[in-house]
């Protein structure tokens, strides 16, 4: 065999390791959500309090503020929404929410940002602070985001299921948006990616070391958060909802996946707009390192750029094994497009959509060598992360 030989066969046993060894990554969990909803009912529902860290948010929060107040909860349920030093009349829109809902809102003016922290963990710090201090301390959190919209019945769910399975963490990753072209060409692989990364079923093994966490919905057991040193012990993650995630399995077990009855608010009608959003923590994913950023550009180009440019240009055996590699690549993606309604046709330009991925994350790491590493809405974040 020849050295294309070599890496065309090479490509192949990568595709078909992925697919049998790394978790079932790419199979979505559907059947997972439906074993949620039958969970039975605890003999007393317990006092949940959802903490919303809110910058510069008032067009999402008259859907998602008050999607959460109009949760079908049997038990007593409130929320505590941070203002986070908004410009834009956040915690008037959110004040007139509460006014005209029977649920307890409370809305909290944020602190200044210490240097420690990064923006959104000091803001559910304080959150959290102020539910703690209530007369009725909640059993657990509800950390969620101002861009996310709740079916009527997830909370009821997502508590039977942590209550019946005795977890200090269940998160589900909110469905993103897929409308615009920019969202229906890279919004499925981003889901695609991120379970590459961390297997799902991973995650939700106790035995397993793989730990994360999706920031949009995260259900806490209060007291195995204040066991693991409360969030004050992920202060400066810029990637907090997978650092928080590590800190609780320790904890107990977790729960990580997706379902259709949460779902994000945020448009992103642009690729520039998907650009910055990737850019922002794409290279503290590889703990700011330019041997981990090349390594990860030649992993992705092996895996993805290879099994199409052999199909075309190698010969006979490569050309076959390659191409038996990209079908398997196509197959690989395509329960991810059918759980956001994409064409399967979608799978053959994987590649392409890879490579855009890898363009992000070079541009990442140019932002964050610029000194602009982790900005979101004027907040430079990324040093923060490496104290």
């Amino acid at each position: 065999m020849t050295a294309v030989d070599w890496i065309a066969a090479l490509s192949l046993a990568a595709w078909a390791y992925l697919l049998l060894f790394n978790g079932g990554f790419w199979l979505t969990s559907e059947r997972e959500e439906t074993e949620r909803e039958k969970a039975s009912a605890p003999a007393a529902w317990p006092r949940v309090t959802a903490v919303i860290p809110a910058r510069n948010e008032a067009d999402m929060l008259p859907f998602s503020l008050a999607s959460l107040a109009a949760q079908d909860y049997p038990g007593e349920f409130s929320i505590v929404l941070v203002d986070d030093q908004s410009t834009d009349g956040t915690a008037e829109v959110a004040r007139s929410i509460a006014a005209n809902s029977t649920r307890e809102i409370t809305i909290i003016n944020g602190a200044p940002l210490p240097s420690a922290w990064t923006g959104k963990v000091w803001a559910m710090h304080q959150g959290i602070a102020a539910a703690s201090l209530s007369k009725s301390k909640p059993d657990y959190l509800l950390l969620t985001d101002a861009d996310i919209s709740y079916a009527s019945g997830m909370l009821q769910s997502l508590v039977k299921s942590t209550c019946s399975n005795g977890r200090a963490m269940t998160s589900v990753m909110a469905k993103l948006k897929c409308q615009s072209l920019a969202e229906r060409a890279l919004v499925p692989a981003f889901i695609f990616f991120f379970q590459m990364l961390y297997p799902f079923r991973w995650v939700n093994r106790q035995r397993a070391a793989t730990a994360a966490a999706a920031g949009g919905c995260m259900l806490v057991d209060r007291g195995a958060l204040e066991r693991a040193g409360g969030i004050a012990a992920i202060r400066g993650a810029l990637i907090d909802d997978c650092a928080l995630g590590k800190l609780l399995k320790k904890q107990g077990p977790i729960w990580l996946g997706l379902s259709n009855n949460v779902v994000s608010l945020r448009d992103y009608p642009k690729f520039d707009d998907i650009r910055r959003m990737v850019a922002r923590s794409a290279y503290a994913q590889l703990h700011y390192s330019p041997l981990l950023l090349l390594g990860t550009v030649v992993g992705m180009a092996a895996i993805y750029l290879v099994p199409p440019a052999f199909v075309f240009f190698a010969g006979f055996p490569a050309n076959v094994l390659a191409g038996t590699a990209y079908l398997l690549m196509i197959i690989a993606f395509q329960p991810t497009l059918r759980f956001y309604n994409r064409s399967p046709l979608w799978g053959v330009a994987l590649p392409v959509i890879a490579m855009t991925y890898v363009g992000f994350t070079l541009d990442s790491a140019y932002q964050h060598k610029r000194g602009r590493g982790g900005l979101w809405k004027g907040r430079v974040q990324a040093e923060v992360g490496r104290q």
